[in-house]
């Protein structure tokens, strides 16, 4: 078999998931509201295929057919809180599986969190 082919399969396939898929996919970009700063944490799976194979041909050259596929699953996990130096952790449980569902709660996460720090506050 061609490895010349193969690699050139799973070099381009590689390269094209890269850009999908980086850290900052991971630890997304942190967003600043009413002076608590919300850091999204997603979990990022992904799967690689890559094959091919050499076939005879009538001039006595040899043919090459191959191909090479990706997937990447996305979900968000947690939120990371930051609220004057405090730091905690916000799961989003497995109900929600959506991106679509944690934007949507997104004003209630808020709320929780300012909850959260002013609970912290009067514990003090």
């Amino acid at each position: 078999m061609s490895e010349n082919n193969i690699t050139g399969i799973m070099d381009t396939t590689l390269n094209n998931l890269r850009t999908m898929v980086d850290a900052d996919t991971i630890i997304g970009t942190p967003l600043t509201v009413d002076n608590i700063t919300l850091i999204p944490v997603s979990k990022v799976s992904f799967g690689l295929a890559t094959g091919g194979s050499d076939f005879p041909s009538k001039s006595g050259n040899q043919l090459f057919g191959g191909g090479g596929g990706a997937g990447v699953s996305i979900n968000p996990v947690a939120f990371i809180a930051i609220n004057n130096g405090n730091v905690k952790m916000l799961p989003i449980y497995n109900e929600l599986g959506t991106i679509d569902k944690a934007v949507n709660m997104a004003p209630e996460l808020i709320d929780k969190v300012k909850g959260l720090f002013q609970k912290d506050k009067k514990s003090e």
